[in-house]
Order: C-alpha cells, then sequence, then structure tokens
C-alpha cells in the first residue's frame, strides 16, 4: 500500500493502521522529518515500513516516489491520498498563490499521485484507491473556500474515477473527516502538506456551531483522533470493500445528519 501524507496526522495514522494489520506500507511525505517520526512510532512493525519523500505538487517528484513505492512494493494494490493543506482566510484577503498552493495540493496533487499509479493499480491483487475529500465538499465551512473547492474536486474525480475503471476492478472510494484531530486542524504538522495556518483573528466562530460532533468525545474535545479516519481507510482499502465503489464515508461523528 502507498499512503500520500504519511508523515503526521490522518496519514500518519493510516500508516500505522495498515501496519497493525499486517500489511505492507510505503509511506510518502514531503517532509523527512515527519517520515521519521512515523518510523519512530511504527517501532517494530517498521520492518514492513519503507518511507520515500515525494511532494505531490510537483510531476517529477511525483514520477520518482510512485515509481520507488512500486517497486518496493512489488506492484501496487491500494493507493490512499491523503496528503493535503488547509489554508483559511477571508475571500477579500485570499491570494491567487494561496489559492493555487490550496488546488495544486490537494487536487491536482491526487490526480498526479493516481495517474502515476493506475497502471500498477491495474496489475493489482483487489486493488483500490481511497481519496480524502472532506465535509467541507458538502456543507458550509466558512473562511475555507479554497479548501471546499480542492475537496469537492476529489469528490468528484473519485466519482469520474470509480466509474472509468469499474471494469478493471479498481475501486474507487472518499473518506469525508470532518471534526477530526491532524496537523492540518490543530496547525502542528511537521509537513506543508498537512498542515495550514489556523482561521483568521477576527474569525465569526459563531458560523462553526452546525458543524460540531454530536457525538460526546468526552473531556471536552472537540475533535476525534486520527484512528476514527484510518480504520475507515483501513476497511475501503481492502478485499472487506469488495462491493463498494464509487461513494464516500462521512466520518464526522454526526455533525451534519
Amino acid at each position: 500500500m502507498l499512503i500520500t501524507g504519511g508523515g503526521s496526522g490522518i496519514g500518519q495514522a493510516c500508516v500505522l493502521r495498515i501496519l497493525a494489520e499486517g500489511g505492507q506500507v510505503v509511506a510518502a511525505d514531503i517532509s523527512a522529518e515527519g517520515l521519521a517520526d512515523t518510523v519512530g512510532k511504527a517501532g517494530d512493525l517498521g520492518a514492513r515500513l519503507t518511507t520515500v519523500a515525494m511532494d505531490i505538487s510537483d510531476e517529477a517528484s511525483v514520477r520518482a516516489g510512485v515509481a520507488e513505492a512500486i517497486s518496493v512494493l512489488g506492484g501496487l494494490d491500494t493507493l490512499v491520498n491523503a496528503a493535503g493543506i488547509l489554508r483559511s482566510s477571508h475571500l477579500e484577503q485570499t491570494t491567487l498563490a494561496d489559492f493555487e498552493q490550496v488546488v495544486r495540493i490537494n487536487l491536482t496533487g491526487t490526480f498526479l499521485v493516481t495517474r502515476e499509479s493506475i497502471g500498477a493499480l491495474r496489475e493489482g491483487n483487489g486493488p483500490a484507491v481511497v481519496n480524502f475529500s472532506s465535509t467541507s465538499a458538502h456543507f458550509a465551512h466558512p473562511y475555507m473556500g479554497a479548501y471546499a473547492a480542492s475537496k469537492g474536486g476529489v469528490l468528484s474525480m473519485t466519482h469520474a474515477w470509480a466509474s472509468e475503471f469499474a471494469k478493471a476492478g479498481i475501486r474507487f472510494n472518499c473518506v469525508q473527516p470532518g471534526s477530526i484531530s491532524s496537523g492540518m486542524t490543530d496547525g502542528t504538522g511537521a509537513s506543508r502538506q498537512s498542515v495550514g495556518p489556523g482561521l483568521p483573528d477576527d474569525a465569526d466562530y459563531t458560523l462553526f456551531g452546525k458543524v460540531a460532533p454530536a457525538l460526546p468525545l468526552g473531556d471536552g474535545a472537540i475533535f476525534a483522533e486520527p484512528d476514527a479516519v484510518a480504520g475507515v481507510v483501513a476497511m475501503l482499502g481492502s478485499r472487506d470493500a469488495y462491493f463498494i465503489t464509487g461513494t464516500e464515508v462521512r466520518i464526522d461523528g454526526g455533525s451534519h445528519m
């Protein structure tokens, strides 16, 4: 399995979950420090983990990184496109460079990695792709227009690819995390492909009342841990999901029931 964004947050949680289930993983990330942290947390399971430096916004880096991953794995059965960034700002203060960076990493990056992987996936065993959309693709997340646009694009691409490759037996699905603690939401991620600045200083927090999770988390927490997503990703990437394709799973504690 190839997992992008494996150096922090939900991507790292996915790496650790698949290793715990006995899988062989190539974790890709732009951050060497983040990948080293993942290796450290893997402990003895690290014998089945290989790390690859990859900038998913750079076509040459993706080509080299995916080729290395396929070589290490001896093919490719599952791809998890977890790498991404979040940028929050008022619309009138959003620069074109900021908007394009979010789209370049979240949307174009998903396209690039998937395109380079599709040949190997055609030859894979029960091949599957798990993309990362977001609850923001369907529901209002203020100050996050660029992020919402990129994740809506990922959702649409996933449906298109699910149809295109159904006869080839390659499954494409999305997860849509919401209210999940990660480097993207708390500003502590090691990689610029998994972290972004917080909300504007004058943000109206009353706008976020409708995105609060319904399920209790304990200790007053408002974000679930990344493992809430990792377990779903593990299922969608496995043979357990052999009859699931072209859909999305919302993981938000009932925020958008």
